[in-house]
């Protein structure tokens, strides 16, 4: 999904977010690489862009699109923070041959979890981890 610059600063003001350049910029990165970049990967891709943009600007902008629900912070095998654009419930699957991560589809609200039923639960993600179409294919 392609988002457009006046759908991304409308999103900020209805979430009450003040827009800046910086963010307006980073979320802008977000909707243009959908590779779920981590802080550090936005903040050297802005850098020659926006050469006073800190990493300590870029981590607080993304806390504040995650907290407003604007961004979805996913963590891929313990150690990965990125930042998704699409904050609606979806799955992610990392291949393990290149490192590309791929949404997909899911009904997460089908999942049973009967046995979460007194949990408070904050967030959910689903994740799988194999080979892409791709990669098989260079294997062949």
């Amino acid at each position: 999904m392609k988002y457009s610059n006046e759908e991304l600063t409308t999103e900020l003001k209805i979430k009450h977010i003040r827009l800046s350049h910086q963010r307006v910029r980073i979320l802008d990165y977000l909707a243009s690489q959908l590779n779920h970049p981590t802080a550090d990967q936005i903040h050297t891709g802005l850098r020659k862009e926006i050469p006073t943009l800190s990493k300590t600007t870029v981590y607080s902008t993304l806390n504040a699109l995650a907290d407003a629900g604007v961004v979805r912070v996913i963590h891929i095998e313990g150690n990965e923070t990125r930042y998704d654009i699409r904050a609606e419930d979806h799955g992610h699957f990392k291949c393990e041959s290149c490192g590309t991560i791929y949404d997909f589809t899911a009904d997460i609200d089908s999942l049973a979890t009967g046995d979460l039923k007194n949990f408070d639960i904050k967030d959910r993600n689903l994740y799988y981890k194999g080979t892409c179409p791709t990669c098989i294919g260079e294997k062949i």
